[in-house]
């Protein structure tokens, strides 16, 4: 037994140098395991952060495998920009293509292939989309290949779409309060002057300034306050709208309220068996009182009639037609006057 002690005494030992090995390797296990969780704590949280962030922007991201068309959305649901489920569209690129505003379509695959086919660096384009329920939503998108195969074909595409609907119906609110009256909803004058140098530019261009100016507008204004007296502007606007629509023919006419009582409207019309009915039908619809909001109102309609041909401005076809319409304030209101630049 005394021979066996030294051989016991380094299995002893060599038992006690495992232990203690084991002992390290389930410390730095223990480590290791401490320092995984860490890691999946710290990523967690980064991209929570992330999605916050994107999410904060508007942003989603997404990414393509080129080949299959399959898309991948990291942070939102794919389909819930235009209200649908995954089971009802796939997430593939035809999906995407499918809801491409018919007008926007063609451009928009372009840029995505220029960008895949290498013609572009980037692929970038704000473009409109069709929602579930048929309305349209804007979206910016942007993407870069990240990856390509071996045979240096693109893989991989990585990018972001936005939701700026909100900003484009801001953009197109501030241009209808920039080129429309608030009240009537018909143009400004900066506006119809915009209207006059593009739709008149042509060395034959011709057609007609008319200037309408309501007659006792003001003693209503006064008598019966401010809102009865909107309400009558937009009883004229809308009473001028539709007369022109029905008598002013197929040709381009625009409508304008370029001050407190006063309308303007550009026509191409200019023949007088079109002009003299139209503004006789709108004298004889003021010939009898209005009634607003149980307010009996009566006002009439001195107009000036300007017909014109290119070269002339809209400043002088204006004076024109404002100069007629005064001949009729002092020959005793609610009738009309012409006069000729032909």
């Amino acid at each position: 037994m005394d021979s066996l002690t030294p051989e016991l005494q380094q299995l002893h030992d060599k038992i006690r140098k495992l232990e203690a090995q084991l002992a390290d390797c389930m410390a730095q296990n223990a480590e290791l395991t401490q320092d995984k969780q860490r890691l999946k704590q710290t990523l967690k949280l980064t991209e929570e952060k992330l999605n916050a962030t994107l999410d904060g922007n508007g942003l989603c991201l997404w990414e393509q495998d080129i080949p299959s068309g399959n898309l991948i959305m990291y942070n939102q649901e794919w389909g819930a920009l235009l209200g649908y489920t995954l089971e009802e569209r796939p997430a593939h690129i035809d999906s995407w293509k499918s809801h491409l505003h018919p007008d926007d379509k063609d451009w928009v695959i372009k840029a995505f292939y220029d960008h895949v086919e290498g013609k572009e660096d980037i692929y970038r384009a704000v473009h409109r989309m069709i929602h579930k329920d048929g309305s349209v939503s804007w979206v910016s998108d942007r993407g870069r290949i990240i990856e390509y195969n071996e045979d240096g074909k693109p893989k991989r595409i990585m990018g972001t779409h936005t939701d700026i609907t909100q900003e484009k119906r801001y953009e197109q609110e501030l241009a209808r309060l920039a080129h429309y009256d608030p009240l009537t909803n018909l143009l400004n004058r900066n506006a119809l002057k915009s209207h006059y140098q593009k739709n008149f530019k042509h060395p034959q261009a011709k057609g007609t300034l008319i200037f309408i100016d309501l007659d006792g507008f003001k003693g209503i204004n006064d008598k019966a306050g401010h809102r009865i007296g909107d309400l009558l502007l937009i009883h004229v606007a809308n009473t001028i709208s539709q007369t022109a629509k029905t008598l002013l023919g197929t040709g381009q006419h625009a409508i304008a309220r370029i001050g407190g009582d006063e309308f303007v409207i550009l026509t191409t019309a200019h023949q007088a068996e079109i002009l003299a009915p139209f503004t006789q039908t709108l004298l004889q619809q003021f010939n009898q009182p209005t009634s607003i909001e149980q307010h009996k109102t009566q006002i009439g309609l001195s107009i000036g009639v300007c017909t014109f041909s290119a070269p002339t401005t809209f400043a002088h076809a204006y004076e024109q037609a404002d100069k007629a319409m005064y001949q009729v304030k002092q020959q005793g209101k609610h009738d009309v006057a012409f006069v000729s630049l032909l």
